[in-house]
This record gives structure tokens, sequence and C-alpha cells, in this order.
């Protein structure tokens, strides 16, 4: 019995009571939630139900706990129900039923643990966006991780998830970038203002050998052609190294369309009839103010040159136009101030800021004796740490720590190869269930008996196994509560507890048949095949969790 079915059997409950005439609800609520209780004394799952509609049923929670509770335990698979303190409901599920569980996940494969929590949510979510003027980064590694487990852990949840990265291609860092590459194609020092780095001079060799004819060529035309070739080149440099970190975005949305396209003066348009803009001293204005920013935000300049914050708009304007319900930006450490004036947006847009869109900033990570790159000169590139620490220990690492809290990441810890590494741990756990299926499988157990048959649930009756049981069967409400608190974490510190839960009944439950001293060996037995059922629901359990984090989940180590 999975949580799901025990929710919606003590919904059954309610319905029944109602109708017997034992209680009075105006209505039966949409969800009825079960959760673990601290102590396993205290049965396989609570729920605090009658606690919630007691004031509305005008009884006491307890004497409404009472009602649920005779007639809960009416139901197939629910073994003993008890009340405790002022309501709350312990229910202890039979071996039979929590057992099926095992069978349910392998069935289920990688769709275990997905749901329908966020189902009709149609969200945009938005994060790197590094300037297409450099390699990335350390400072963009935390966002990169956190946000593509968020949208993996959001399709899980039933939502439908576009994925985006906003390329600012335009603006005079463009300028100052090409600048820069021009002055490396004729062997002259970087511009004041303009980008130093080996990387530079690999781009400026690049443009020489596609197109000779730039050098000693300095016309408004030749920075130009060497802006867009150069602006291409670190554009697909940055791709390749998203792709080495087991990203792909949707969207490459290209903030010089906006200009391009007219949609600066579209969104002003709209921001007008809107209510919220102010032509004040020869510029245009947003009153933000109206909605709680500490100032009014410039959209145009009394130059007639639209700002920043004007392409910010525009850019919000369009995920709305087309058709982002939720628009999430996972931002980094210094852009706190951005909050205030996205919402502002938002709300000036006619928006709720509060449901329309959300905005996550995420707190600086430090490497222990990370070097500074050869090829930027002064930051500790991204592709850098994939080749020192690798993609799964760097992923997982930065998925397993909230957001908001500083990361200090110790290599030597990534490193090794004990349970200190938890990226390790969980592999491990993995890898090991592999190795007790293969061991099994060579021995003479198939999951499937001589009948047809093997699978018997009632059979999973060892403490080791019902504990395992038991976290096997929280994945599903695990990735629902990660996807809507956008917490990853929560699925990695899962993943880890399920591991320790795995290697302690590895070590007490046999799935392979004993071997005499004679050398002969014991029959199998349909709890070998039900404990190898249990064996590669756990196996399917960890690749589906190390999946949401974009890490791999290695059958051999």
């Amino acid at each position: 019995m999975t949580p799901e079915e025990l929710s919606s059997a003590v919904k059954t409950t309610l319905a029944e009571a109602v109708d017997a005439g034992e209680i009075a609800l105006d209505a039966i609520p949409d969800e009825v939630r079960v959760e673990r209780p601290k102590s396993r004394e205290h049965g396989d799952w609570a729920t605090n139900i009658a606690l919630q509609l007691a004031k509305q049923a005008k009884t006491n929670p307890r004497q409404l706990a009472e009602v649920i509770a005779a007639r809960l335990t009416e139901h197939q698979g629910v073994e003993a129900v008890e009340i405790a303190g002022p309501g709350f409901i312990n229910i202890t599920i039979d071996a039979a039923a929590a057992g099926q569980l095992a069978r349910t996940i392998v069935e289920a494969g990688d769709s275990y643990g997905h749901n329908q929590a966020l189902a009709g949510h149609t969200i945009n979510l938005e994060f790197v966006s590094a300037n297409p003027t450099g390699p990335l980064h350390m400072g963009h590694t935390r966002m990169a991780a956190l946000g593509d487990a968020i949208g993996r852990l959001l399709r899980a949840s039933g939502a439908s998830v576009t994925t985006e990265y906003y390329i600012n291609d335009a603006g005079n860092q463009m300028n100052k970038f090409a600048d820069s590459v021009v002055a490396a194609l004729n062997g002259e020092p970087t511009p004041e203002g303009g980008y130093p780095g080996e990387y530079i001079n690999d781009l400026a060799r690049q443009m020489a050998a596609q197109r000779p004819e730039l050098r000693k060529q300095p016309s408004e035309e030749t920075l130009s052609v060497v802006r867009e070739l150069a602006y291409r080149a670190q554009l697909a440099q940055i791709q390749q190294t998203l792709a080495a970190f087991h990203i792909e975005f949707d969207v490459y949305f290209s903030e010089r369309a906006l200009h391009e396209e007219g949609k600066i003066d579209a969104a002003i348009a709209t921001l007008r009839e809107q209510g919220h803009i102010e032509d004040r001293d020869g510029a245009v204005f947003l009153r933000t103010t109206d909605f709680g920013d500490d100032k009014d935000r410039v959209l145009i300049k009394a130059d007639g040159e639209p700002t920043y914050f004007a392409a910010d708009a525009a850019y919000y304007l369009s995920k709305r136009e087309r058709g982002f319900e939720a628009k999430i930006y996972l931002l980094g450490a210094d852009h706190h101030g951005y909050i205030g004036r996205l919402k502002a947006i938002a709300a000036c847009a006619g928006d709720d800021p509060e449901k329309n869109i959300e905005v996550l900033i995420g707190q600086l990570i430090s490497v222990k004796g990370a070097r500074l790159s050869k090829r930027a000169g002064n930051v500790i590139l991204l592709e850098d740490l994939i080749e020192w620490l690798g993609t799964d220990a760097l992923r997982y690492t930065l998925a397993r720590s909230p957001a908001d809290s500083p990361l200090d990441v110790d290599p030597e810890v990534l490193q090794s190869k004990t349970n200190d590494n938890p990226v390790f741990y969980v592999q491990y756990a993995h890898a090991r269930a592999c190795n007790a299926a293969r061991n099994a499988e060579a021995q003479g157990v198939d999951r499937t008996g001589p009948d047809g048959g093997g699978f018997d649930a009632a059979l999973l009756t060892h403490a080791r196994e019902e504990e395992l049981l038991a976290h096997l069967a929280t994945f599903p409400n695990t990735v629902a509560r990660a996807a809507e608190l956008r917490e990853p974490h929560r699925v990695a510190r899962y993943l880890e507890d399920l591991a320790s839960a795995y290697h302690a009944w590895y070590a007490k439950c046999r799935i392979a048949p004993s071997v005499h001293e004679d050398g002969t060996m014991e029959p199998v037995t349909d709890l070998h095949r039900t404990r190898l059922w249990l064996n590669d629901a756990a196996v399917q359990v960890l690749r589906n969790g190390l999946a949401l984090l974009g890490v791999s989940a290695p059958e051999k180590m």
C-alpha cells in the first residue's frame, strides 16, 4: 500500500462516515496528508486529518478520530489504527500490503516518484543566463546545478516547464568584448574596460583562421563582424560546458531580439496602458514605487536610449505573452536588488507578484584549493571544476544544500571513495544493489518462480525490510515536496537515508540462497525471489532520485 493509496482510503472512510450520518462535513478534503511518524512504535503512517476537520464537523478531534479509526480498520491492508494525543491517527499496514510496494515500484520503473502535484502549472524557469562574453565560471555553477534539478523536479510533479537561458547579447559589454578580440587580433593590449584572459586570444586565433582579412582593418564593419563571430563562438563554448554538466536548455532567448523586433516599445505601450508609466524630465519612467520598489526605474533615457531595465521589463512581458503563468528566476548572490524591481515589473504588468513571479537567490560557493584559470585569468572556470572534481560529484554536492546557505566544497571529500563522500555513498548503494541482483540471478534466483508466481509480499516481515519499504514509500511525496518548495536538497538527503536503509537491509537479509559447507546450495524459495523484487525496487528508486539531480547511477564501482 502506497501513501497515496492510504490517503485515498482515509478519504473513502470520511465519505462513508458522512453517508452513514456519523459525522457532518460540508466537503471531503481533496488531499489527506499521511506522513511517517518519528517513532516506528507509533505505526507505519500517521495523519492529523481529525484535528484539521474537527471544527467543520462540530466535534472534538479525538471523537472524530475515533469514528475514522473504527471504519479505517475495515479497509484491506490496514492492520491496526490507534489514536494518540488530542486526535492524531497512527496506522499500521499489514506486511502483505506494505510489501506489495516493491512490485509496484519495479513495474512503474522510471515513472515511480512522478506525481501530479503541480499538474496544470505552466512554468518558465530561467537560470544561468551568463553574459556571452566569457566562459562559465564557479559563480555560475550553483544555480546551474540547482536550476536544472528544479526543472527536473517540476516536470516529475506534473508541471509543464520550459527551461530558458537569457542571452545578454546587446549593450555596451558586447562592444567591449568585440574591442578586446580585435585588439588581440592585432597583437595590441586589452583596451581599458575590456576583457582580459587567454580565452580572448583563443577567440582571436579562431577569427584569424576563419577571416584572416579582419586583421589590420580597424573599421566599424570589422568590429561588427568580429562581434558576431566571437559571440557565436563564445556562446557555443558555453553550451558545450553546460552539456558536459548535463544541462540542456529548451530555449536560448536573445536580448537583441527584444530590440530588433520592437518588443521594448511594445512593452512600454503595454505598461502605459496599465497606468504605471510616467514621462519626466525627457525620460520615461516605470513607477515601480507603486509596488514597493525603492525608486522609480528609468525605461528610456532622455537621449532616447532604452535602459537594461527596459529590456528586463520587455523580457518579463515576453514570458507572459508566451503563456507562462509562473516565471521563476534563479539569480546569483549579487542580485538581491533585482527581487524588488522584478516583482514590481510583474505588478505593473497586471500580474500577482506573489503568484506569477518567483526569484531565488543562490549564495556563494567556495572550493578549497581551486586555482584561477589560466584561460580566463581571474576566475575559476566551470570546465576546470568538471575536469577536476567530475560532473556527478559537483552536481550532487551543489544540490544537497539549500540555495540560500553559503557552501564550502572540500575536494578531498568529493574525491574520496568512502562513506564520508555523500555522492559516493549513494552511488555505491546503487552499484551494490545492481551487483546483488547479478549475483542472485547467477545463483538461480529469478523474480518469477517456476509456476509463474514467485512474489509473496507477506514474506517481507524482517524489521529491516519494513524499514526499507517505508523509505521507498515516501519517495513520491519527497519529490512533490521538493518541487513545490524548489528544494532539490530534499531529494539528496532522502537518497542518503535510503542508501543507509538499503545497506542495513543488505547486511541482514540474504537475497541469494546460502551455500552449505559441503558445497551444496539451499533451494531457491519465494522469499529469495521476493527479496530480489525489493532489491530491484531500491535500485529503481536510487536511480530515479539521482536522475532528478542530473547525476548518473553506475551499476559497477
